[in-house]
């Protein structure tokens, strides 16, 4: 028996385009950090081989010092690693996984098909292959079956099962279960799936180690498994994420923001990143989402404030009067009923909301 990490989509170099230039610095710095992280954690647990499933780094031509940085981390594991480069990181001319000197225990695929690295001391083979472009047309897995020798048979890919156009390495369900591997270790999909069973093979994505957008959200980590002797494989899930993404909504009507906000927070949120979504009804000025950011900020890393809130409707009742404000709620009103979209809604709302503060002669900034 031993123990195995499956991890994959670290995505180093990551613009972090969404955050300030310090943050994003910050963030990147924090990123390369993962995998001297993940050695600690390696080293710590006892764990024996190490399988990453592609995109490490955002691109084909990565800064040569994040190379060597991972090299560095991956060294410090006391640990076999095993690589399957994909579509981000893809090996070609320039390329870190050709250019970086690679510790001993690290193993990269490096071909554009299907190889093989025996593991005598577990009894144990590793099959793995590389993007070797930024495409995958023609499956990987195709054609693929592990020998039947009394072995246990993993799978290191990166790439899609039946999705609906083949560019990342297109994996059908049915190949996997005619593989004859004991575990197909994936990636591509940055959201971790639950392992799931084919014909023999148990396969998953364990999502990214951390998240870099709205986008991604939540726990992020990897799969921790165990391999028995008789190939049986499990899985259990590791939240490793030093910052999470989250989407937080809070309807404010008839609330004070800030305390409608504050009450709805988890109680650990300085170090991760939240958009909050307000919603509900307010008044004719609405809401100044710039103070209400500022009186916030430093409960987050970083802080982004989403405005869905609506007009109250006594307000739109006043459409009904014999003025110049009633003729132009009344016009505003038959706009937001024609809308079909909520983003038609909210530029009916805020025609709204400055043409009501024009005619009473308010300045709503």
């Amino acid at each position: 028996m031993f123990q195995f990490i499956h991890a994959a989509d670290f995505h180093l170099d990551s613009a972090f385009g969404a955050l300030t230039a310090r943050q994003a610095a910050a963030r990147r710095r924090e990123s390369r950090e993962t995998a001297f992280r993940l050695a600690n954690y390696v080293n710590g647990h006892g764990i024996g081989l190490v399988l990453l499933a592609g995109d490490l780094f955002d691109s084909g031509s990565a800064f040569r010092e994040t190379g060597e940085q991972l090299a560095q981390a991956l060294g410090q594991m006391q640990a076999k690693v095993f690589i399957a480069p994909g579509n981000h990181d893809w090996i070609g001319p320039g390329s870190p996984w050709l250019t970086v000197n690679w510790p001993e225990n690290v193993q990269i695929f490096r071909e554009n098909a299907m190889t093989a690295v025996d593991l005598p001391e577990w009894n144990l083979t590793i099959h793995g292959a590389a993007f070797t472009g930024p495409e995958q047309a023609a499956g990987l897995l195709t054609g693929f079956a592990a020998p039947e020798d009394g072995r246990v048979h993993i799978g290191l890919l990166h790439g899609e099962i039946d999705p609906a156009e083949a560019r990342y390495d297109p994996i059908r369900r049915e190949e996997i279960a005619a593989s004859g591997l004991h575990y197909l270790a994936l990636g591509h999909i940055h959201k971790r799936a639950e392992p799931v069973t084919l014909g023999k093979t148990l396969c998953a994505w364990p999502g990214c180690p951390e998240g870099r957008g709205f986008d991604e959200l939540g726990e992020k980590g990897f799969y921790e498994g165990t391999v028995e002797d008789s190939g049986r494989v499990s899985l259990s899930f590791v939240p490793f994420a030093r910052r999470r993404y989250e989407i937080l909504e809070v309807d404010v009507t008839g609330r004070d923001p800030r305390a409608a906000v504050e009450a709805a927070l988890p109680a650990d949120t300085a170090q991760h990143l939240y958009r909050i979504v307000l919603t509900g009804e307010t008044g004719e000025g609405g809401l100044d989402t710039g103070a209400l950011e500022t009186a916030l900020a430093d409960r987050f890393y970083a802080l982004e404030l989403r405005d869905r809130t609506r007009m109250a409707e006594d307000i739109w009742a006043r459409a009904e009067e014999d003025s110049l404000r009633g003729l132009f709620l009344r016009e505003l009103r038959a706009k937001w009923n024609a809308a079909q979209t909520e983003a038609e809604r909210e530029t009916v709302t805020q025609a709204a909301r400055f043409g009501l503060a024009a005619l009473d002669h308010r300045d709503l900034g």
